[in-house]
């Protein structure tokens, strides 16, 4: 029996001062760190009977020791967390996983230097460019340099031992400087256009050659005007792919991401304006992190925990928390330079900003979506509702409208591979009262599963229902009416607090209710077939309703085509004059029969 914690007597002595605490287990093992600008306040909220949130709660449960350190300020004791965090790894700490350095572009010295990828310190003389976020981005640029301007890449060793042109001088990635095939001059001229490439100075690059492409065809020497003119289309290619090209300065651009089953932070480097590439981070975080916490805990890592990070001059982040000013304050403190963290940006900033979050929500979403991943949730499924075979095909039923207008039931279908995006469906709902869920239900249901009668389409394992004990009743009596073969109910309904992680489930009929661990993987598969399905609804209710609101009332009207319409609103001056206008003024229109301004009048005045 784990001894249950005097946290009374604990708070009583503790000290109100910023400082650091750890919380460790009954075998001694360390459970948590934690930093606070006041220790007293920050560790009596852990203590409370209400309101803590399940992972909280869990740990509060297995804490057996809580041991402080008093710092000078909160600075220091965010300093002192990281040093902590990154040595033990609590298991109840968001976790950032990243122990590789970052990869730089190096410019060797010598009368003919080489352009190579650089890791760890800068030991080595010569010119360093990056940092890049991987390998592969580096490799882009560098490959792009090797056909534009043929500066060599090869080691030293090679480079000093050849005597004569190496395979890259035949297909034109190198001028051969180890044979001596070009004057020193000519290189070095190579050698400051890579320079302006990779410190973002392309669009000043294009017209420098430009100008010189130019100047060579007025003198007559079409081969070396021919030469630029190909380093040029290069370098407009590269710009026309860059899309976020036009800012300016050294920043990083971080967007956190957080949705049932993980959580996803996605960095692009930006350095001298030009974006040099991005990756993904995936921190060890529970179902009910929230998205500001994982940002200021992985910046907190990521710069204050490694001293020896390459530090831009600005953070551009997609969320705020209340700990970047401490942050920024460590890493000044840490490394004597000032950086930072905006959240509202314009322009440029804005674009990466956007383009950051869209590949955290879709690095997630692949993650999530990985094939091995998704089978180990079907198989927890199987576990948690006691079937004695993995199910192989689940439906979820989702509905969508706007106060009634333009309902859309949506059926999206999962397999242990992922979603099955062919056998998706969308069920336009007519005849229902407006607002009426449980009747458009009905009706979904109906058509799709009289379609299974006939023997058309395949029938699922499991049938999920957003919306709880009603819809799961409405999907009961649909199956009872066609007789279909006895399958397995799911109702998903939120929970009390309306959050991801507290939905309640209901298997087969209401009085089977039950609940899951918000870290399960069960109930992650669930979540992520409930919001696909509502996903689904949504586009399909939007495109569906938009495409009403932009359908003229005279489109339905034989006889009556395009340039009729425009003529008509043109004489009327608009839809809402021809509305009131009677069938005679109508029939007085250019090209208007009586009878077709009868059909017009029927048609602008049906219900």
């Amino acid at each position: 029996m784990i001894p249950v914690f005097d946290s009374s007597a604990f708070l009583a002595t503790c000290s109100g001062r910023p400082g650091v605490y750890r919380m460790f287990d009954e075998d001694a093992r360390l459970l948590y760190v934690g930093k606070a600008k006041n220790l007293k306040k920050r560790l009596a909220s852990y203590f409370r009977k209400t309101g803590l949130a399940p992972k909280t709660a869990a740990l509060v449960g297995k804490i057996a020791q809580v041991e402080t350190t008093i710092t000078a300020n909160e600075t220091e004791a965010l300093l002192l967390e990281q040093t902590l965090i990154k040595e033990w790894r609590p298991p109840y700490n968001i976790l950032l996983r990243d122990d590789k350095s970052y990869p730089y572009v190096v410019l060797s010295e010598g009368d003919y230097p080489r352009l190579g990828i650089h890791r760890g310190a800068k030991k080595a003389k010569g010119k360093y460019f990056g940092p890049y976020p991987s390998a592969g981005a580096i490799r882009e640029s560098l490959n792009l340099l090797q056909k534009t301007f043929l500066v060599r890449q090869c080691e030293d060793s090679y480079y000093s031992n050849r005597t004569r042109p190496c395979l890259q001088y035949q297909i034109k990635r190198c001028k051969a400087p180890c044979v001596g095939l070009v004057e020193p001059q000519v290189y070095a001229e190579d050698v400051r256009h890579s320079v302006m490439f990779l410190e973002g100075r392309s669009h000043q690059l294009t017209d420098e050659l430009s100008a010189a492409m130019e100047r060579a065809a007025m003198a007559l020497e079409f081969e070396r005007a021919a030469e630029l003119r190909d380093q040029i289309a290069l370098l407009r290619r590269v710009q026309d792919q860059q899309s976020m090209e036009g800012g300016s300065g050294d920043v990083d651009v971080v967007a956190a991401f957080v949705n049932p089953g993980g959580a996803c932070v996605h960095l692009i480097s930006v350095r001298g304006g030009r974006v040099l590439g991005s990756k993904n981070f995936f921190p060890q975080v529970g179902i009910e992190e929230d998205v500001a916490e994982v940002m200021a805990a992985f910046l907190s890592q990521y710069y204050v925990g490694n001293p020896e990070r390459d530090l831009p001059g600005e953070l551009i982040v997609n969320v705020v928390h209340e700990d970047f000013e401490a942050i920024t304050a460590a890493i000044h403190s840490l490394r004597g330079r000032e950086l930072s963290i905006s959240h509202r940006v314009r322009g440029t900033r804005a674009r990466w900003q956007q383009l950051a979050v869209t590949n955290a929500e879709q690095a997630l979403m692949a993650r999530l979506a990985n094939r091995q991943h998704m089978a180990a949730r079907f198989e927890a499924l199987a576990q948690v509702l006691k079937l004695d075979e993995i199910p192989q095909r689940l439906e979820c039923y989702d509905i969508s409208h706007s106060s009634g207008e333009a309902t859309v039931a949506s059926c999206v279908v999962f397999g242990p591979e992922g979603p099955l995006k062919s056998d998706y469906r969308r069920y336009n709902i007519e005849g229902v009262t407006a607002g009426d869920d449980y009747a458009a239900m009905h009706q979904a249901l109906t058509r799709r599963f009289a379609r299974l009668k006939e023997g058309e389409g395949k029938l699922p394992d499991i049938l999920l229902v957003d919306g709880g004990k009603g819809q799961l009743n409405m999907a009961r009596d649909v199956l009872q009416e066609l007789a279909v073969p006895e399958l397995i109910l799911l109702g998903v309904a939120k929970g009390v607090t309306r959050k991801a992680g507290f939905e309640t489930l209901y298997l087969n009929d209401a009085a089977h209710e039950f609940t899951l661990r918000g870290d399960s993987p069960a109930l992650h598969l669930i979540q992520q077939i409930r919001d696909e399905a509502h996903r689904f609804a949504i586009t399909g209710h939007r495109a569906r309703r938009g495409k009403a609101r932009r359908t003229s009332s005279l489109e339905g009207v034989a006889g009556v085509g395009p340039k009729r319409r425009r003529d008509l609103l043109k004489h009327f001056g608009g839809l809402q004059e021809l509305t009131r206008a009677s069938v005679e003024e109508i029939a007085k229109a250019p090209g208007i029969s009586k009878k077709l301004a009868e059909s017009i009048y029927d048609s602008l005045h049906s219900e």
